[in-house]
């Protein structure tokens, strides 16, 4: 239970403006404290939000893809806060290059932010849930977790790359009591990013074409709260529209 306010913990890396928020909103709402962090951007606002709402959150700037503060972050949780009971690493990492305009800089940034990230958290986290014997640690895909497309081979070998992480995780970490799952989300989400990146999915198709975020975190919610005897490892995610 939460040193600070009495509550299970919950963490989510990557917490942005659109599912992040939406995850750690819902899991403040079944009673969680939570602990919201990305690299950079604001953060106060989601607090703000959570606690508005009745909840309690603590947000804090770390960057995924550095060791000692991944390390950093997970202790400070433990010792400060509580013992963490769910972790969602959600960060992104969508770009969208011609293989001969993908620099060798974009490619290792975006496999640090997708596979490099989830494995220094996956690590950090299963080490303190192992310990306990229980835990959630779930791990969002993409359409790119299980095929590539054109302009899009350093995020497809980054997703693949977590996907490949996480299902040796689960096989790993399932027997003591770990739930590790994988959300693959293959369609465009409702936010601001996949807006610009793909403006000819949003021209034409309607409100329920498109993935809702606050749909999506409840799809995180249930893969929690699923009992022990029928856990499931990857739930793939789209509109009843979507081609597939």
């Amino acid at each position: 239970m939460s040193k600070i306010s009495g509550k299970p913990v919950a963490l989510v890396v990557g917490a942005g403006d659109a599912l992040g928020s939406a995850i750690a909103k819902r899991f403040s709402q079944e009673g969680f404290h939570l602990v919201v962090t990305r690299r950079r951007g604001d953060l106060a606002g989601l607090v703000s939000s959570i606690e508005s709402a009745g909840g309690s959150a603590t947000g804090v700037h770390s960057d995924a893809r550095d060791e000692n503060q991944v390390k950093d972050l997970i202790e400070y949780i433990e010792q400060k806060i509580g013992a963490l009971a769910v972790t969602v690493f959600n960060v992104g990492g969508n770009v969208r290059f011609p293989i001969l305009q993908t620099t060798s800089r974009v490619y290792r940034k975006v496999w640090e932010m997708c596979a490099f990230a989830g494995f220094l958290v996956g690590r950090e986290v299963s080490a303190r849930m192992v310990e306990r014997g229980t835990g959630t640690l779930l791990f969002t895909g993409a359409t790119a977790s299980i095929r590539g497309s054109d302009g899009f081979a350093a995020f497809a070998g980054g997703k693949h790359a977590l996907r490949a992480l996480a299902e040796s995780m689960a096989r790993e970490l399932g027997p003591k009591g770990i739930h590790v799952g994988h959300v693959v989300i293959d369609g465009p989400i409702e936010n601001k990013n996949t807006r610009e990146l793909f403006p000819e999915f949003f021209a034409n198709r309607p409100e329920d074409g498109i993935i809702q975020t606050g749909d999506l975190a409840e799809i995180y919610w249930n893969l929690h709260c699923q009992p022990r005897s029928a856990w499931s490892f990857e739930t793939d995610v789209r509109t009843y529209i979507e081609p597939w």
